[in-house]
């Protein structure tokens, strides 16, 4: 089995898309790409008071269209496959999604893949989208999209949340093939749905190999029992992780940025490793909150009642060399692609500069590992 890194494109200002060469060079499995309105650091906290990053960029809220800039990646390669992670299915038809998805096909020459979630309350509802029953919603814009992709000619379907009458999408596939559907995916639902209509996975949250592995026999299991080939199925893996020397890490803790980590973990993600939330039992993480209403107090209350070991304990935390044995785990678990989120960067202007090298040579210490 291969394990290949994937690189990461920030949708935000200012944008990076100016590495788009560099990542096509083979390195790289691929390219990922986020799709926001909001970033789940709090705004509260995103002062020169308690990070110099606020000095450089005024809001952790700036982005850019995920599939705007999926498509000029696409005209700026040749060969890496071009991902979105991910697209909710609250904020756009699927018709829409049907239609970008094979726009930036034709851009990419195939090397698109559409990366669907069930959508995050931060970007839905205070835009004033209806977040009521997402991952109904979502397995049913997964139906609309596939529909539009292989039908010919005029189409009509009613949903729960969607209705079409004599819709068309006419435009064919690129050389015949629909671009693959990978989906962010952790509950039971979620799961059976990426094994019976998606080609590819990201966990939205899972902390252990041993999660991840019967995450993936959920997935599979489901594929099979609908009767698909589940062979070319691709399990991957956005992991979080603090690299440094012990120094740097004791460092990178103390900042407010790296604990707000956590603000993305539910209540029940951090019991299991023995800790209780500082947001309270009935937090439910980055599914379900809206950043810019934590108010200072509050962000300064979590600040001092956070015990840092949860991060080190959940997170891989360490040197390039201690980092890469923990993600070997995944890779044992049938992980085959991966990307590492360095919020060591977090911890200020001073790390962010080298995040890009430290996540490089972690990579390369992984992949001595899986090729051993």
């Amino acid at each position: 089995m291969t394990v290949q890194p994937a690189a990461f494109l920030r949708t935000t200002l200012p944008l990076g898309i100016d590495m788009a060469a560099q990542y096509d060079s083979g390195r790289y499995h691929s390219i990922w790409l986020p799709d926001h309105m909001v970033s789940f650091w709090p705004d509260s906290i995103w002062t020169p008071e308690f990070t110099d990053l606020a000095i450089a960029s005024p809001s952790p809220h700036r982005h850019l269209d995920g599939m705007a800039v999926a498509a000029a990646t696409a005209v700026l390669t040749r060969n890496v496959p071009i991902a979105t992670t991910v697209i909710d299915t609250v904020r756009r038809h699927p018709s829409l999604l049907a239609q970008s998805a094979l726009t930036i096909s034709h851009l990419s020459k195939g090397r698109f893949i559409l990366g669907l979630g069930s959508g995050e309350l931060e970007n839905t509802v205070p835009y004033g989208f209806d977040f009521r029953k997402p991952v109904s919603r979502f397995e049913e814009a997964i139906r609309v999209i596939k529909l539009l992709w292989h039908s010919d000619g005029p189409v009509d379907f009613a949903g729960e949340f969607y209705k079409l009458e004599h819709a068309r999408l006419d435009t064919e596939l690129y050389e015949g093939k629909a671009p693959e559907i990978w989906t962010g995916a952790a509950g039971p639902r979620m799961l059976g749905i990426t094994g019976r209509e998606a080609d590819g996975w990201w966990p939205a949250g899972s902390y252990t190999p041993e999660d991840y592995a019967a995450k993936l026999k959920v997935i599979l299991d489901a594929g099979e029992a609908a009767g698909r080939d589940m062979s070319g199925f691709t399990p991957a893996l956005t992991q979080i992780c603090l690299i440094g020397d012990e120094g740097e890490i004791e460092e990178m803790l103390r900042a407010p940025m790296v604990k707000s980590i956590i603000l993305m973990l539910n209540a029940r993600d951090v019991e299991q490793f023995g800790y209780a939330h500082p947001m309270g039992a009935d937090w439910h993480g980055i599914m379900d909150f809206d950043p810019h209403v934590l108010t200072r107090e509050k962000m300064i209350e979590f600040c001092e009642i956070l015990d840092t070991r949860m991060i080190r304990d959940i997170f891989p935390v360490g040197t390039p060399k201690e980092v890469a044995a923990r993600i070997k785990g995944f890779a044992d678990a049938g992980m085959q692609v991966y990307k590492l989120m360095e919020y060591g960067a977090m911890g200020g202007a001073k790390f962010s500069a080298g995040s890009a090298a430290k996540v490089r040579e972690t990579e390369d210490e992984i992949q001595k590992l899986v090729a051993g």
